[in-house]
């Protein structure tokens, strides 16, 4: 039986199933997605050159090498010391290679492991930026441990006595996000997305047709409101008109002023608040039962 039968059929005995017409939310849906890979977007070190100052980068993982996906290190945000850390993605053709297309390694993980325990140790609070297709999902990646990488950032980061404040200013991708996404607040720029899967990897298996990626992208409720609304994320930035990409300077203010915002609201809770505070946030989402 052809592939077009057996789905023929599946949509008969479930409807729900079926793919649904296109409305002007999926393209709406679709078009964040689209905004949110452009290639004129700021990426991580665009918002860190503009909102901290004294930036000293620092490299590697002391374990493997240095993964240039990955940009951390210490730098000050209103004369205060924290810890930033963003996936970066490059501009032309000699960065985007070294930077692997924004795609972390498993020793790009472990680098942002190391430099978060080390502002643990020094009680300094961790912004990370997140912008990544996905994990890289390469051979050698994987003999190198993506998968245990990805995981022990997500226990670590549970466990950090400081205030951690994520941001997803681009693409959101799947586990290779949430790698650096455990924050006691969570912040989307209005034109990110943030999803298991994107949406025209989530169209080929569904739908065996990546053009349905526009179906998939209302589907996945990948947009900043869509994922406020259910409780995944604290805060939506709002974006200069047209986009971030449009306004570097103006998109770096904004996101600036809900930084300093979030980090003033942990200001009063303990390292075994925040710890606990941060548990209870993912505890808390999607639940399946009401009590």
């Amino acid at each position: 039986m052809a592939n077009s039968d057996i789905t023929a059929r599946i949509h008969a005995l479930h409807p729900e199933s079926a793919p649904a017409p296109v409305s002007i939310e999926t393209n709406a849906s679709y078009k964040r997605v689209q905004l949110a890979r452009h290639p004129k977007r700021p990426h991580a070190e665009d918002y860190i050159n503009r909102i901290f100052t004294d930036f000293a980068e620092l490299h590697g993982d002391r374990a493997y090498g240095d993964d240039l996906a990955i940009v951390g290190g210490y730098a000050f945000l209103d004369g205060k010391p924290v810890m930033v850390i963003g996936q970066q993605k490059g501009r032309d053709t000699k960065q985007k290679l070294a930077r692997n297309f924004g795609m972390p390694k498993p020793e790009g993980y472990r680098k942002a492991m190391r430099l978060m325990k080390m502002a643990n140790k020094f009680k300094r609070p961790i912004v990370t930026f997140i912008d990544t297709p996905g994990a890289y999902p390469g051979i050698d990646a994987e003999e190198r441990g993506q998968a245990e990488a990805i995981a022990y950032n997500l226990r670590e980061m549970a466990r950090l006595g400081v205030p951690v404040i994520v941001v997803v200013i681009g693409e959101g991708g799947s586990g290779g996000a949430l790698g650096m996404g455990v924050g006691n607040k969570i912040l989307m720029m209005e034109n990110s997305y943030y999803s298991v899967i994107s949406p025209e990897s989530c169209a080929a298996i569904i739908w065996r047709d990546s053009a349905k990626a526009e179906l998939a992208a209302a589907a996945l409720k990948l947009t900043a409101p869509d994922l406020l609304e259910r409780g995944i994320i604290d805060e939506i930035v709002e974006e200069p008109e047209g986009g971030a990409q449009e306004d570097h300077d103006a998109a770096a203010e904004l996101l600036g002023a809900s930084i300093r915002k979030a980090l003033g609201e942990l200001a009063t809770l303990d390292a075994a608040g925040l710890v606990e505070q941060r548990y209870q946030k993912f505890r808390q989402m999607a639940p399946f039962f009401s009590s």
